[in-house]
């Protein structure tokens, strides 16, 4: 029987594939770091504990039976030559004759990025495989950003005028699930915009009609941002990435909207006053 192995199963975009794939009647094996992060899976996913960082033989059991293979780095994973490169190697002593991996839009212009390595590497080693490049996630506001949203009515990036083509994370899980299974997709990459070109203060005009409260979008310097993140403790590294993401979307890099959820789909991609009435209690004030 053909199987998909998952990783990131219980995370944004992972839910929305393992939901997407068990829907379509796949079986599905979600890569998991414990027993309680199974309890989180949809019915009908089945799991397997799995590490990043586990030996070549370990890998290659704990993902044998399945033919295809859903690829993401973990946000705290930044040496892919040591954590994610095994897994694709695992992958092709097996065989799998597909290898999905979760990228980065405008991936191809950065080689500072850990994705465009991994891009490399599947390129270089002939895998069998499928980029999917996605622009920023809608689901950023209902997490990362939620907490300011929620407390203060206030949107703090430092993005500038510039406008973002936000997509959301079901959106790109479809999409996943449509390129696993069904033909045509070998050795292609897909950037995954949505179909609106929006700026922070339009979002911010958008949330504050759906959610009836005024949302603000107050465009603080990257020299204020960074500095916040640090008084809150985040590591060096994540505020790097930071800085990096923010400077190329002033550059207006992720601005462009496009129609590739449509065209791998049938279905238009997400409207963002959609995306934020279906998720309104997660910005409920605090």
């Amino acid at each position: 029987m053909s199987t998909v192995f998952l990783t990131g199963a219980t995370g944004t975009v992972g839910a929305a594939v393992a939901a997407q794939l068990a829907a379509r009647g796949e079986r599905v094996i979600a890569g998991v770091r414990s027993g309680h992060a199974a309890r989180r899976l949809p019915d009908g996913v089945d799991a397997r504990l799995f590490d990043f960082a586990s030996p070549p033989e370990q890998l290659r059991r704990v993902m044998g039976g399945a033919d295809r293979l859903f690829l993401m780095r973990p946000p705290q994973i930044a040496d892919v030559t040591r954590f994610l490169l095994p897994v694709i190697d695992a992958a092709q002593d097996l065989g799998m004759r597909q290898v999905v991996f979760l990228s980065l839009q405008g991936v191809q212009f950065n080689r500072n990025t850990p994705h465009h390595q991994v891009e490399a590497y599947l390129k270089a080693t002939q895998a069998p495989y499928t980029m999917l490049r996605p622009n920023f996630f809608m689901q950023n506001l209902s997490s990362t950003y939620a907490a300011d949203i929620a407390r203060h009515s206030e949107i703090r990036v430092p993005a500038g005028r510039s406008r973002t083509a936000f997509i959301d994370a079901r959106d790109i899980g479809n999409a996943a699930a449509r390129v696993l299974t069904e033909p045509g997709h070998d050795r292609k990459a897909y950037t995954l915009s949505g179909e609106q070109s929006l700026s922070y203060t339009d979002v911010a005009q958008i949330m504050s009609r759906v959610l009836g409260r005024p949302i603000t979008y107050t465009r603080p310097t990257e020299h204020e941002y960074l500095a916040q993140l640090a008084a809150d403790g985040r590591p060096a590294d994540y505020i790097a990435v930071q800085k990096m993401i923010y400077r190329m979307v002033r550059l207006h890099a992720s601005a462009a909207p496009n129609r590739s959820i449509r065209r791998l789909t049938g279905t238009p991609a997400t409207r963002f006053d959609r995306f934020v009435n279906d998720h309104r209690d997660l910005w409920q004030p605090i």
